[in-house]
């Protein structure tokens, strides 16, 4: 009997350090885990309040919040495993490697998601504008991760990838609160210009629409093959440029062809010589 004693007093001399460190370690790393989880946590919500408070597109909201609680949570495990002895580091180059082939296959897939992401952070466009970029023109219908979905005036729909939308020009024909129509109109050379001239200022003067500051004007462009070419410049809000372009279209016609005011069709003068005349 004294002879189990001392063995079992023995191995709670060699096991009992052993222990109360391992335990120790143990415990601290399970604080850790509970602290930095829940500060995780709370940095996550912030981040949520942050891009509310920037007006940062909701479509972002989520999947950022989630992305900064993985990356954070897969550097809290690595931490904690670390704490209690675990050899992290042959792990920590296959998250490497496996990052490194997973970005080389999807190099195009990133470029479109990272132009997702500035397009949505950066808002050079909004759904709703309508746009020109990479060719093509259309109201945005959305802006998604790794496209930009169009609507053509002719219901298409468009789907440009994010990351030439991001690297190329845009030009966006609703942002500004005004815009400035041109209507130019040729007419024929025999005609009063002064009188042209009058009626543009008259038809773009009596619409509510236009602004009358800064007052429109009408300007002699170009003295051209066929015509005349007369250019009535006006303001107005970017919402009724289309009607206001093309209704003043409509009564410039009219009212020209009531004062016998022509618009010309293209034409050329030929001149014919006779063999006698050449000779």
């Amino acid at each position: 009997m004294d002879e189990v004693m001392t063995q079992l007093e023995e191995l709670q001399e060699a096991w009992l350090p052993m222990v109360v460190e391992y335990g120790s370690q143990v415990l601290l790393a399970i604080v850790t885990l509970l602290i930095g989880w829940w500060l995780i946590g709370r940095l996550t919500g912030g981040i949520h309040v942050l891009m509310e408070k920037r007006n940062i597109d909701r479509t972002l909201h989520g999947f950022i919040g989630a992305l900064v609680g993985i990356g954070l949570k897969v550097i809290l495990l690595v931490s904690v495993a670390g704490m209690i002895g675990v050899e992290t580091t042959s792990f920590i180059a296959l998250i490497g490697a496996a990052g490194l082939a997973v970005g080389l296959a999807l190099q195009g897939s990133l470029a479109n998601f990272a132009g997702g992401m500035l397009i949505l952070i950066v808002r050079p466009i909004r759904a709703g504008e309508y746009i020109e970029a990479q060719g093509v023109g259309g109201t945005v219908d959305s802006i998604q991760i790794f496209n930009t979905i169009l609507k053509t005036p002719d219901n298409k729909t468009i789907i440009i990838p994010n990351g030439a939308l991001s690297n190329g020009n845009i030009i966006n024909y609703s942002r500004q609160p005004t815009r400035r129509v041109d209507l130019n109109i040729g007419i024929d050379y025999g005609d009063d210009v002064k009188k042209a001239r009058e009626i543009l200022l008259g038809l773009a003067t009596a619409d509510e629409r236009v602004f009358k500051d800064p007052e429109p004007v009408v300007w002699l462009v170009s003295l051209g093959d066929s015509s005349v070419n007369l250019s009535l410049r006006m303001w107005a809000k970017t919402d009724d440029y289309w009607g206001v372009y093309w209704e003043l279209q409509e009564l410039a016609k009219e009212h020209f062809d009531r004062e016998g005011i022509t618009i010309p069709f293209p034409q050329r003068t030929v001149h014919m010589m006779t063999d006698s005349a050449a000779e």
